[in-house]
């Protein structure tokens, strides 16, 4: 088995994946959903009278290194002879506004002279390494466990927001929240102990009762790397590299839950709470509006195994999914109708919360065509589209906006049977990129991504959301924008 998936994977090396057939970008009113205050409303509704199990999905894997970047190039060029005023202005702007950092106190930086270079140097070291003992290593730590936000009674780090915003949107009637966080082995037990320190703390203040898991990503989903000549690449020992696939490799993690709903947003994505009732609203019309449709997807479902399949019956059907997931069926009648019907009816559904694109690097919502002939909504990243097709280009031209990982996803059928998610991974759209290990260039590979190829036989929804629900923390300054910093 081992040694068919590696085959598999090399011979992915040698002929690449293939660009998608790219229609259009979707936008507001061909593919986005702008939500009047009426189809709010009934979204609110019916999320307040849902009864069913419901889970946060938060990928939190990986140490934040990235967030870091200029500091540890800082620290480096200090090192290295460099006075503070060489520095890039990224390391200045960070060591001049240190005092508005949450992770800021007197008693680890109150000595640190920062015109100095041994001054700065102290500080990079209390930040990202030990510092004689006194530091957060936050060069090792994942983005979950690093402090966020300073409010006046205390300092939460990313994985506690999370924790307040479950209590907000994702709570059951009887007040149970579930979240699942993915994690890498080595940060485990760091997460268990913020968990176990904290959570009486959040159960007092919110009344509901928190209910957390954790996973780690599955080393059978990583992915043997290649030289150029697409031969596997080994390592010095002789053995081969593998690399985590990616993402999309958390497809099995979310696989694995057992709930009717599942709400997935990224780590880093989370606002101060005085900025949380914007997110809370249109969390909460999301899931609502994913409900909805799902409904009469499930109603259309049990009809057609019933037997009801005549002319005004399939008509009305196909209407729904143009109208709700822009798919567009073929012209075929009959048998092969209904069955064209069922399997577009019998997928999970999720709803995405789009935000106008402001210049964030990314993928955006598109319409494809797909090789039945069908059209369908995808979220797309840049590599999937194809740079020498002027269409495809135009198309990206005209996109306007951003996806920022807001997904509510139906993981059931309609008779109460959970989805098998791999079933609905269309294994043509993984990535390949250049890395390099050790100082040698090598290609790595990366399974669909989680909400890319891994969804792409899903019935998708775009909805708009404001701005205000995208907030992440992708370099340690971004902890200085006001959805982030004290005033």
């Amino acid at each position: 088995m081992q040694n068919e998936r590696i085959e598999k994977q090399l011979a992915n090396y040698r002929s690449g994946f293939p660009y998608l057939n790219v229609l259009a970008a979707a936008v507001p009113g061909a593919g986005i959903r702008c939500l009047s205050e009426a189809e709010q409303a009934q979204a609110l509704e019916i999320r307040a009278a849902f009864a069913g199990s419901l889970v946060k999905f938060v990928p939190a894997s990986g140490a934040a290194s990235r967030m870091f970047k200029d500091l540890f190039e800082a620290k480096e060029a200090l090192e290295g002879g460099a006075q503070p005023a060489d520095l890039k202005p990224a390391a200045q702007r960070f060591l001049q506004n240190l005092k508005k950092f949450p992770f800021y106190t007197d008693d680890l930086f109150g000595a640190d002279d920062l015109q100095t270079t041994a001054g700065c140097l102290a500080a990079l070291n209390t930040v990202l390494g030990e510092a004689d003992g006194r530091g957060y290593n936050y060069g090792a730590r994942p983005k979950g466990q690093i402090l966020f936000h300073l409010y006046d009674d205390q300092v939460r780090t990313a994985f506690e927001e999370h924790l307040v915003e479950a209590a907000e949107y994702a709570c059951d009637q009887a007040g149970n929240a579930y979240l699942h966080f993915t994690a890498s082995p080595e940060h485990l037990e760091g997460f268990r102990e913020l968990l176990s320190r904290v959570l009486p703390i959040y159960e007092a203040r919110f009344g509901c009762r928190y209910h957390v898991s954790f996973s780690t990503q599955d080393p059978e989903t990583d992915i043997v790397a290649a030289n150029e000549d697409n031969t596997p690449f080994l390592k010095e020992d002789g053995t081969m590299l593998f690399r985590p696939g990616g993402h999309g490799a958390l497809l099995r993690n979310l696989n694995a839950l057992d709930s009717d709903i599942a709400i997935i947003k990224n780590i880093d994505n989370v606002v101060r709470e005085e900025l949380l009732p914007t997110t809370v609203h249109w969390k909460r019309i999301l899931v609502g509006e994913l409900l909805r449709l799902r409904e009469k997807a499930f109603d259309y479902l049990r009809r057609l195994e019933a037997g009801e399949r005549d002319a005004a019956f399939c008509c009305e059907v196909r209407a729904y999914l143009a109208d709700s997931f822009l798919i567009q069926l073929p012209e075929v009648e009959g048998d092969e109708l209904v069955a064209l019907l069922r399997k577009k009816l019998d997928r999970p559904i999720r709803v995405c919360g789009m935000v106008k694109n402001e210049g964030e690097p990314g993928g955006g919502p598109f319409v494809i065509r797909e090789e039945d002939g069908t059209t369908s909504l995808q979220i797309l990243e840049g590599a999937q589209l194809n740079p020498a097709d002027e269409r495809v280009q135009a198309a990206k031209a005209a996109s306007t906006h951003f996806n920022p990982v807001d997904l509510v996803c139906s993981l059931r059928r309609y008779d109460g049977s959970k989805y098998d998610l791999d079933a609905f991974v269309d294994p043509k759209t993984g990535f390949i990129s250049e890395k390099s290990y050790e100082g040698r260039v090598l290609k790595a590979q990366e399974l669909p991504g989680l909400w890319n190829g891994s969804m792409s036989n899903w019935n998708t929804v775009f909805v708009e959301v404001p701005l205000l629900t995208f907030n992440p923390v992708k370099t340690v300054l971004d902890l200085l924008r006001k959805e982030h910093a004290a005033e």
